[in-house]
């Protein structure tokens, strides 16, 4: 007999000579020994679980998450969720601004969460994401314009940097003046927990920086009377407005007994009805109209088309924009443009279904340019006159008129005279005499003298007196 054999047989013989009691009690024992290890372990679990909770509420107040999260990416710029807060809540401050008292008019409640109150039900748009496609278009447009400065070398000028500076204490002075500890504080308070004062004024700098460059360029940009009519002349649809009349014919207005309102046989009746209506007797927007009266389908109403004036491009209906806006296009053109609707079934299957047809009647078009003029006026009054008590009109004399006649004369001599000096070389001036400000320059003299009298105080802060308590309560 082997080892083990021998082994597990003494084993054996020795549970056998076990009472059943003692056998209950080891069994007892070595559950409790189990219960022990497993409560061991999952108290092991919550307390890793719960230092982790820990980290992680540590790392939301610290702002890393939003700092750290790309929110929106522009080119090769990747934006954060903090830095996008800054754009967020410029937004909805430029709103208050312009709308705030006008915003139960607009459907706001600012009572209640933006994300809460929507918009436009058809889509379920939130005020709160209106706000964040305002802040995320804000934050494209910014980044855009800090490229192309970039690109073209454009730097911020000396007064810039020190407009960048004083934004920056000025929030100071606010973290201050609202009793926040730091400006860290006040920032993470306005603008959420990323916020941070190098983030902020890397955001103060960018606006600067697109603001700057854009009001450069946008200054640049000059342009002469041909370049705007070449302009027009390219762009003739969308510099242009269009003058037509319509009628609209629906395949369902020939649906009988026996004919269906989507059947070929009603859309065919459509289009025959929609023919007729531009026949080489209609000629004119009268005629359009007698021949809209004369259909059989309108023997019973008082049908007529409907009448389009000074049309802007985007005004006009898509169905038929490409025939009206044609530069091609002149008074008197008509024609049948069919309306279609497609769908695709879940095979992928696409169906192209007629529905009616419009009759057009072109009028006119009116490229809106118009000859521009440089004109002055001087206006010369004329002296005394005789003022009626009762009415409070005054009346003058013909030698009062003829007086003012020859001073306007003489004035006009004298503006030809200077017509013909030579004023080549000579600068135009908007004074005849030098102005200069009477006022003198802003300097500060005696600089931040706060330290000096904060000394003199019994108790203070960082940048205050500190009061003693008057009230009792």
């Amino acid at each position: 007999m082997s080892a083990s054999s021998k082994k597990k047989l003494r084993n054996e013989q020795q549970t056998a000579k076990m009472t059943e009691k003692q056998v209950a009690e080891q069994k007892e024992a070595k559950k409790l020994t189990l219960y022990t290890t497993i409560f061991v372990v999952v108290l092991a679990v919550m307390v890793v679980f719960a230092i982790a909770i820990g980290v992680t509420r540590s790392i939301t107040n610290s702002g890393v998450h939003e700092r750290n999260t790309v929110a929106l990416t522009v080119g090769d710029h990747e934006i954060s969720n903090a830095e996008l807060n800054y754009f967020y809540m410029s937004a909805i401050n430029n709103f208050n601004s312009n709308y705030g008292s006008y915003a139960a008019m607009l459907g706001l409640d600012t009572s209640k969460p933006l994300n809460e109150q929507v918009i436009n039900n058809d889509t379920g748009l939130t005020w709160a994401d209106d706000f964040l496609n305002t802040a995320k278009d804000s934050a494209r447009s910014a980044y855009a314009l800090a490229d192309a400065a970039e690109a073209a070398g454009f730097t911020l000028s000396e007064d810039d940097l020190a407009d960048i500076d004083s934004t920056i204490s000025n929030m100071k002075l606010y973290a201050n003046l609202y009793g926040y500890s730091s400006t860290k504080d006040f920032l993470k308070a306005q603008y959420g927990n990323g916020a941070t004062e190098e983030s902020y004024r890397q955001y103060v700098t960018l606006n600067a920086l697109a603001s700057a460059y854009r009001n450069s360029y946008s200054s640049s940009l000059t342009y002469t009377d041909a370049d705007l009519r070449a302009a027009e002349s390219e762009n003739y649809e969308k510099y242009s407005s269009f003058t037509y009349n319509t009628y609209y014919l629906a395949a369902s207005k020939f649906q009988t007994d026996e004919v269906d309102a989507d059947s070929d046989e009603a859309v065919k009746a459509a289009k025959e009805a929609a023919d007729s209506l531009i026949g080489e007797d209609v000629a004119t927007v009268e005629g359009f109209d007698a021949a809209i009266a004369a259909l059989d389908v309108n023997r019973d109403t008082e049908a007529s088309s409907t009448a389009y004036t000074d049309q802007q491009y985007s005004s006009v209906s898509a169905t038929i924009r490409d025939w009206v806006i044609d530069s091609a296009r002149k008074e008197g053109d008509k024609t049948v443009i069919a309306n279609t609707s497609t769908s695709t079934d879940d095979d992928g299957k696409e169906t192209t279904t007629t529905q009616g047809y419009y009759a057009v009647f072109f009028t006119g078009s009116n490229d809106n340019t118009f000859p521009l003029v440089n004109v002055r006026h001087i206006l010369i009054k004329f002296e005394g006159g005789t003022t009626d008590s009762t009415t409070g009109t005054t009346t003058y004399s013909d030698e009062e008129k003829e007086a003012a006649k020859k001073d306007m004369a003489s004035m006009l001599d004298y503006i030809d005279k200077l017509g013909e000096l030579d004023t080549t070389g000579v600068e135009p001036m908007s004074h005849v005499f030098p102005v200069n400000n009477v006022m003198r320059e802003d300097v500060v003299t005696n600089g931040d003298g706060s330290e000096a009298t904060l000394a003199n105080a019994p108790e203070c802060n960082e940048s205050g007196f500190i009061v003693p308590k008057t009230v009792e309560s």
